[in-house]
């Protein structure tokens, strides 16, 4: 028999991982996933190991079945904090699709725009749903969405936003005004309408996301409206947060996963410590879209993201499907 490897692996280059998972699809299928069984709190841990000038992450994932077949994965990125002032990308790496059967090798794909569908198609299924279950069925079908930070994040969350929630008007925050105004930009030419935010837009946001690679609070949580959707999602770690721990208290909390975020939800800990949220249990993204959140009146929600790998695979998974039938 001959093997993949000699042959050549199929390799998804950046365009190619976007045009086979627009938003609406990477979106249903993590929905999919999380409905036909795909447990976050069996998630295996992000690997972390020193790299020269940084470090390296190793993302495993196993027992997706979509379709009549079973996938397993792996993502490989470097980290390397001093590339950004010479020009190159912070993270970069590579995904290797692995067939669950024969664990033979299907294809390879760049792996930082993996992550950079999969994040925001995550973020934003979580608010779809976070905002479908608002006290009394009131969600507004025209939110006001206020995004903080102006690199690749913001702006696929800005895609995707633009895409899962119709009708809804965009600001951005960033601390760089010429990013912003290059986003906005960018963004203008896709016919996605946003503006420059500030201040002023907490008390009428509807849905804020953070997507920063800030260590520490964005803006005082007491201004947040009650009611809102905020989710941090820029980093992970138990030494970053994006929000403070004002907002955590005052808040209801959907986590990815129970197990990771205690592992690496800066923005949960030390907020509260871990035996308080093992107490508390917070809702994970499947029981969420399983339509078990019930949401406190007068209270905002907060969605902790710290990125998993079965997110990664929902998406490759998708990618090589869609990919190969072309």
């Amino acid at each position: 028999m001959t093997s993949p490897l000699s042959v050549g692996l199929p390799y998804f280059d950046a365009a190619a991982v976007r045009t086979a998972a627009p938003w609406p699809t990477a979106v249903v299928a993590l929905e999919r996933a999380l409905a036909d069984g795909v447990d976050p709190e069996l998630d295996s841990p992000r690997l972390f190991s020193p790299a020269p000038g940084g470090e390296f992450l190793i993302m495993p994932a196993q027992g997706l079945s979509t379709n009549g077949r079973s996938y397993s994965g792996v993502k490989a990125l470097t980290v390397a904090p001093g590339n950004p002032a010479r020009g190159l990308e912070k993270i970069q790496g590579i995904y290797l699709l692995i067939d669950s059967d024969t664990l033979a090798p299907l294809a390879t794909m760049d792996g930082t725009e993996l992550t950079a569908i999969r994040t925001p198609a995550t973020t934003l299924m979580a608010v779809k749903h976070i905002l479908a279950a608002a006290p009394g069925g009131e969600a507004k079908h025209e939110p006001q969405v206020l995004v903080f930070g102006a690199g690749v994040q913001a702006l696929n969350h800005l895609r995707a936003a633009h895409a899962v929630l119709p009708g809804a008007r965009f600001a951005v925050v960033g601390q760089r005004p010429e990013r912003v105004q290059a986003l906005i930009g960018t963004l203008a030419a896709e016919g996605i309408e946003v503006r420059a935010g500030g201040a002023a837009d907490f008390p009428e946001a509807d849905v804020i996301l953070c997507t920063t690679s800030s260590r520490t609070p964005l803006f005082d949580g007491g201004l947040v409206a009650d009611g809102a959707v905020v989710a941090a999602v820029g980093q992970h770690g138990l030494d970053a947060r994006e929000v403070d721990a004002t907002l955590v208290l005052r808040s209801d909390v959907v986590v990815e996963g129970r197990a990771s975020a205690m592992r690496e939800a800066g923005d949960l800990i030390p907020a509260r410590s871990v035996e308080e949220w093992e107490g508390i249990h917070p809702l994970n993204l499947r029981e969420l879209v399983g339509g078990k959140l019930e949401r406190t009146p007068g209270k905002p929600c907060l969605y902790a993201g710290v990125g998993m790998a079965w997110e990664d695979l929902v998406t490759a998974a998708v990618v090589y499907e869609g990919g190969t039938r072309e």
